[in-house]
């Protein structure tokens, strides 16, 4: 898994149009993963819900497992190893507290399939209008702690902020998490709410703490009727969409240069400008 220049990382974002089908839906990621991994992908990423886009909410409760083990944690051990791969695995449905919930996580696992990383969703999604109704918090137990992990490959260490979906809307949540080379989030945000406000939120997020952000996502309609938006982007530290993927199943790749955040933060101080 070496890379030409030790101070680029090769990133991959998928993206899913998942179904209530979880070996289904198991299948497709491990080939986006597979397809990526060929492309030169060290670091791979998965959408949320990736595993179970259920025909009701209550679905993924069924689908918990508990944390360390289980059939889905297994898969995703192994495709990762399968592929020489660090792999953020988007998000899973994990045993929460209370037995009517769960906990939305995202697990990444290492190269040898060794589980390294671990959050789980702090903020959760509420929308309502006329036509559509989103309480993640009916179904879903709020993480509580901020987390990022640090990978280390060709002997040159790269830190990656961990946020999931709604979290994009709190700032203070990446300002907690300090100095990243990479903000992953997995999402998946509404057609409603992504066409107005899923690119500029990511761009701010970039700009704002000046380094990378990959974000995978749904993109599509799926059995339940659904609507995600899609557009799974990676953007650089300066604000511009490297790539993007609008709509399907798929995925993007792009490369993070520490030559990059350097010469951004360099010209640009702003992080060393804070007051507050």
């Amino acid at each position: 898994m070496s890379n030409t220049n030790p101070l680029e990382l090769k990133i991959a974002g998928v993206q899913m149009v998942s179904t209530p089908g979880l070996q289904e839906n198991l299948e497709t990621a491990s080939r986006l993963i597979k397809t990526a991994a060929l492309n030169g992908a060290q670091v791979t990423v998965l959408p949320e819900y990736f595993c179970i886009m259920g025909l009701k909410d209550t679905d993924k409760v069924s689908a918990r497992e508990v944390f360390g083990s289980g059939p889905m944690q297994e898969r995703l051990a192994a495709i990762a190893k399968e592929n020489g791969i660090y792999l953020v695995a988007g998000t899973i449905p994990l045993e929460a507290k209370n037995p009517n919930k769960v906990l939305n996580t995202t697990l990444v696992f290492n190269p040898d399939g060794q589980r390294v990383g671990r959050y789980d969703k702090i903020h959760l999604f509420g929308f309502q209008t006329s036509a559509e109704r989103y309480q993640e918090s009916e179904t879903i137990e709020a993480g509580e702690e901020p987390s990022m992990v640090k990978i280390t490959i060709d002997g040159v260490e790269w830190k990656l902020g961990l946020s999931i979906c709604y979290d994009l809307r709190f700032p203070e949540l990446y300002r907690t998490l300090g100095q990243v080379d990479c903000h992953i989030i997995p999402a998946a945000f509404t057609y409603t709410t992504g066409k107005d406000h899923w690119e500029i939120l990511l761009r701010a997020r970039a700009i704002e703490n000046q380094c990378y952000v990959l974000a995978s996502a749904q993109g599509g309609t799926h059995q339940n009727q659904r609507r995600t938006w899609g557009n799974t982007m990676l953007i650089d530290p300066w604000g511009t969409v490297l790539s993007a993927l609008p709509e399907g199943e798929g995925f993007i790749s792009g490369v993070l240069s520490k030559d990059k955040l350097n010469e951004v933060r360099s010209k640009l101080p702003a992080l060393a400008h804070r007051k507050l």
